[in-house]
């Protein structure tokens, strides 16, 4: 496993992490508990060392899973969790009384004296141009309750805001072949700034895993079917945006352009991570074998410069018309 410094905080964290939002059981199907600390103990056995969750995945089941693990576990990850999007904050009442309260609460399920990186969970635009908010996470790290601080945004526009204040050390973004807008001027900007970046939704929801059919009917518990159209939340969380069956068509063709000895989740990945600008990618994993192909994407070599102009080709050509949602 390769390893990326994590912006100016100095940390060294595995360029593949851990996406944790499947260990709340609420938004990716039923996951037994004893197969949730088999994922993590795999994952972290390959070499990750980054764990990326949030108090609202699974009202904090994530978080508690995690922490259970923490003790078991000597060598002890890095823990980013997000805050922000709990009822009673989100979307009008971003105030400090309740961003320390959810603090508090991430460290009980945790079990930690303080929070690695705590980022604020996509709150609205309107919320993140006030910049009010952005205050308060200062306050936070003053008081000692977080290490540092940053925020997962959905839009370009929005990561620009960010990272003009000084105290924001990370940005995490949606970014994947299907969705390719960030790297057109985001990810120079937080170079600039030296601002991490943290990749979400890699594989677009599975759909860049070259294995799902228009047929394939998803858990009522599961994203992939109650927000397959934005009905919960932004519906660039699912799928990229894209519309599943045009998704469906559209993995088929990309699996045409990557390297046909290559898992097509592998490979995905591994374009993401040829973005040097990437500072850690972070894949959920719903099953052992996922959790250690997806770490394993660090070892591969980098796409060709042929792979990446054919794959920039397609997605203007293709696919940029077809996202859906802030972008």
């Amino acid at each position: 496993m390769e390893k990326r410094r994590f912006g100016k905080t100095g940390w060294e964290v595995s360029e593949v992490g851990l996406g944790c939002w499947q260990l709340g059981g609420d938004c990716w199907g039923d996951l037994a508990d004893k197969e949730a600390f088999a994922i993590l103990r795999s994952a972290v056995r390959a070499g990750v060392n980054f764990l990326d969750t949030a108090d609202v995945y699974g009202n904090g089941r994530s978080e508690k899973i995690i922490g259970k693990f923490l003790q078991q576990h000597k060598g002890r990850p890095f823990v980013a969790t997000k805050l922000g999007r709990m009822p009673h904050v989100f979307p009008d009442n971003f105030s400090e009384e309740n961003l320390a309260g959810c603090i508090d609460d991430s460290l009980k399920r945790l079990g930690l004296p303080i929070i690695d990186l705590a980022q604020l969970h996509c709150p609205p635009t309107r919320v993140l141009m006030d910049g009010g908010v952005f205050g308060i996470m200062d306050k936070l790290q003053a008081d000692g309750k977080i290490r540092y601080w940053g925020v997962s945004v959905e839009t370009v526009e929005e990561g620009l805001a960010c990272i003009k204040n000084p105290g924001c050390v990370s940005l995490q973004v949606i970014f994947n072949i299907f969705r390719q807008k960030p790297a057109e001027e985001l990810f120079a900007k937080a170079r600039e700034r030296d601002v991490a970046l943290v990749v979400r939704l890699p594989l677009a929801s599975g759909l860049l895993s070259g294995k799902m059919s228009e047929c394939k009917v998803f858990p009522d518990n599961d994203h992939r079917r109650f927000n397959c159209d934005g009905q919960m939340f932004n519906v660039g969380e699912t799928f990229a945006g894209l519309p599943y069956a045009k998704g469906v068509g559209l993995a088929k063709d990309i699996g045409g352009f990557l390297p046909g000895d290559v898992p097509m989740a592998q490979a995905a990945i591994r374009w993401i991570l040829d973005h040097k600008e990437v500072t850690t990618v972070i894949p959920g994993a719903s099953t052992v074998a996922q959790a250690e192909a997806n770490a394993g994407a660090s070892g591969l070599p980098v796409l060709t410069p042929a792979t990446h102009k054919s794959l920039a080709e397609f997605y203007s050509r293709k696919v940029r018309q077809l996202i859906r949602g802030p972008y």
